[in-house]
């Protein structure tokens, strides 16, 4: 349930389990009001065609690094506005750059990819779409976390930029980045080579939004910490496989990851200092096709969590050494040890204190929310997210990761009457962005953007 209670001026409420504060930054706007209006009446004169390519979006998800109707579509946008499009980056990454004298590089994100969720929202224009993972087998994918908002929010940017190039100076950078669910796109586009081989030019400040479960028009804008980083890892235990009936004959592999995912849980209970939020999960073990079959092997999709990239090696090497350990225990060689393989990556989130209070003035100065809907002190949270991966290696760079609030009125009165927290989780099959939180995030970045850059 949602409380709400007045404390030394602020109001506080409880949102998703953590405790914030509502109250305005105390920094200036830099935009002038005639300006300012000036963008907000254009992006609500283009609402229709970015609430078109929303739906678009929404009604043809794609799954992570097979974002390349997403980024074809993205590529042509930035074209048609005059921006130099680099694509490809990092496989399906898309950069669109427009150099405008001299001044700050801004960068914009917005990620493209959808989630191997089954929709289930009702919604007209809900996504039907099944496709194929890489591993072969057949799934379901949605929207279910508004990475199609926040691609729109990004062409948004993009137009504002162009139509008033005349009030602006410096470099825009729009980047499409692929593959954030599973915290690699950021991290494939600087290896291949984002800020050096294919010339994107080092931003000085880098904005970026997600729409989260909270009342339209909430806005979460927080210095410091706001996100834990994540990483994936797989175990495989090898085995010696046979026949169910005859189990003294094998090294039944299954026994093994299941003694592990109990064991992993130690970790955090008995390794970690308490004082260190940290979080383990297996969220696939995937062994075996028969009933009666002991498999070679089997193998634990692991995610962990942590704020402090000590508590990641603690995590790391815990995880290794308990499956070394069990494997040892059931007579498997060293050569017969577990695989392990770590995947993608994330750092923690923290934004700049600065710029966060910047833009936060400016988002209030444009009017675009009311005091009492800006989350200035909110408590981080476990969820992970790759985009300050774009600039791990990178000097003196500025960034901040903003939330918008895009549940529709209606839906929220509900839930709150039912006594939830919350309608509905990110990667829930009934999450869904309220239409005109489109144009709202629309005008929110291109504030945020242009007051950055403005004459």
């Amino acid at each position: 349930m949602t409380e709400k209670f007045n404390l030394g001026g602020f109001l506080f409420s409880t949102i998703l389990g953590a405790v914030v504060a509502v109250g305005a930054s105390t920094s200036a706007q830099a935009l002038s009001p005639e300006l300012t209006k000036q963008v907000i009446q254009s992006v609500d004169n283009d609402s229709e065609r970015l609430t078109k390519i929303f739906k678009d979006f929404h009604q043809n998800p794609e799954l992570a690094l097979m974002e390349t109707r997403t980024a074809g579509i993205v590529a042509k946008e930035l074209e048609a506005l005059g921006y130099e499009v680099k694509a490809g980056i990092g496989k399906t990454g898309v950069v669109g750059i427009m150099r405008n004298g001299d001044g700050p590089v801004v960068l914009y994100r917005g990620e493209m990819d959808a989630v191997p969720v089954k929709e289930t929202t009702g919604l007209p224009y809900a996504s039907t779409v099944t496709t194929k993972q890489p591993d072969g087998s057949e799934t379901p994918v949605g929207h279910m976390c508004g990475h199609d908002a926040h691609t729109t929010w990004m062409l948004s940017v993009a137009k504002t930029m162009a139509t008033f190039k005349d009030a602006w100076s410096g470099t825009v950078v729009m980047l499409g980045q692929p593959a954030e669910e599973t915290v690699e796109g950021a991290t494939a586009m600087v290896e291949d080579g984002l800020f050096q081989s294919h010339g994107v030019p080092k931003p000085d400040y880098a904005l970026a939004m997600h729409s989260a479960p909270m009342p339209f028009g909430r806005f979460v804008g927080t210095g410091g910490p706001q996100m834990a980083g994540s990483e994936q890892i797989d175990v495989t235990f090898h085995g010696v496989g046979g026949h169910g009936s005859n189990p003294q004959y094998t090294k039944d592999p299954v026994i093994m990851a299941t003694y592990a995912i109990a064991q992993y849980q130690a970790i955090v209970s008995r390794v970690i200092d308490p004082r260190d939020p940290a979080v383990i999960t297996v969220g696939s073990v995937v062994a075996g096709t028969s009933n009666n079959v002991i498999p070679e092997s089997a193998t634990l999709k692991i995610n962990t969590r942590f704020f402090k990239e000590a508590v990641r090696d603690q995590l790391f090497n815990g995880i290794v050494a308990i499956s070394n350990g069990i494997a040892r225990t059931y007579g498997m060689p060293e050569d017969k040890f577990p695989t392990v393989v770590r995947k993608g990556y994330s750092t923690v989130n923290a934004n700049d204190e600065e710029l966060n209070n910047k833009t936060n003035a400016a988002v209030l100065g444009a009017g675009l929310v009311a005091d009492e809907m800006l989350v200035t002190n909110f408590q981080p949270v476990t969820g992970s997210e790759d985009f300050p991966n774009l600039f791990l290696d990178l000097n003196d760079v500025k960034f901040v990761y903003k939330f918008l609030g895009a549940v529709p009125p209606e839906i929220w009165a509900k839930a709150q009457k039912e006594g939830k927290d919350v309608p509905w989780a990110n990667h829930n099959p009934n999450y869904q962005v309220d239409l005109d939180a489109i144009p709202l995030g629309g005008k929110i970045a291109s504030i945020m953007v242009m007051d950055l850059m403005a004459k």
